[in-house]
């Protein structure tokens, strides 16, 4: 090896080192900050925590960019679907009449709701883009209840941290923090493009979360969740997506 190759490969394990170094002091002070991510650790956790801690200072109360009416994708793609569960299908046939949201853990009026009373509440839509970390992408409109409005109604507690949302699917859950759970723009989505919310789309309810990459907008949700403990949840990383390797954070 040359004496200049030998420098450039020891000043780059150096600049490696120290870039290791200073990710983890940083991920120290988030967590003296309570900006930690559930799956904090293993080899890529003060990575995530970086990313998330700068995230939640800088954009915390940012909007994900919507879009014109004119600019709707002509054919949405609708990935493919597990089977889902006969239970799915009884609720189908009858019309989704007695499929319920229920909420409960941290409130103080636990509820249960219906898909007519959630579509009778205050609404709010928007024209915005889901991306998957794939690489496809399509855009939408979407209407449905604010879930701000939903955690005010049955009375969430102060001491909540996280909303941890199950689906019909019972092998897929997921949980937002209170910043992206209160933020204008997540909906817990009745409709797409003016109709009912297509099976293959997530109906009758999917959480939308616009400012987060596609499988944090789970399909076919029926639970929500209150806590201020995500550990006690699955493998306590916060959702089954980091349980398959992919960040629970996942920020566009």
């Amino acid at each position: 090896m040359s004496t200049t190759s030998r420098r450039g490969f020891i000043t780059t394990g150096i600049a490696a080192v120290a870039g290791l170094s200073a990710a983890a002091v940083a991920a120290k002070l988030a967590g003296k900050c309570g900006l930690v991510p559930p799956d904090h650790g293993g080899l890529y956790g003060p990575g995530e925590t970086l990313t998330f801690a700068a995230q939640r200072l800088l954009t915390r109360h940012s909007m994900a960019r919507e879009f014109d009416r004119s600019q709707i994708s002509a054919k949405p793609l609708a990935n493919e679907l597990a089977p889902l569960p006969d239970e799915y299908k009884r609720h189908q046939e009858a019309g989704f009449v007695d499929w319920r949201l229920n909420v409960e853990g941290m409130a103080a009026k636990p509820m249960s709701f219906s898909v007519a009373e959630l579509k009778s509440f205050p609404s709010r839509s928007h024209i915005t883009e889901i991306a998957c970390e794939e690489g496809w992408s399509y855009v939408a409109e979407w209407k449905g209840v604010p879930l701000s409005y939903v955690l005010d109604r049955v009375g969430a507690l102060p001491q909540v941290r996280y909303v941890v949302y199950k689906s019909i699917q019972t092998d897929w859950w997921d949980s937002l923090d209170m910043a992206d759970a209160l933020h204008p723009q997540t909906l817990i989505a009745t409709t797409m493009n003016g109709g009912d919310l297509p099976t293959g789309f997530g109906g009758p309810l999917r959480m939308r979360v616009p400012r987060q990459l596609g499988y944090k907008n789970v399909k076919f949700i029926n639970n929500l969740i209150l806590t201020d403990d995500i550990k006690r949840f699955g493998k306590g990383l916060g959702s089954a997506s980091p349980e398959g390797g992919y960040a629970w954070y996942a920020g566009i």
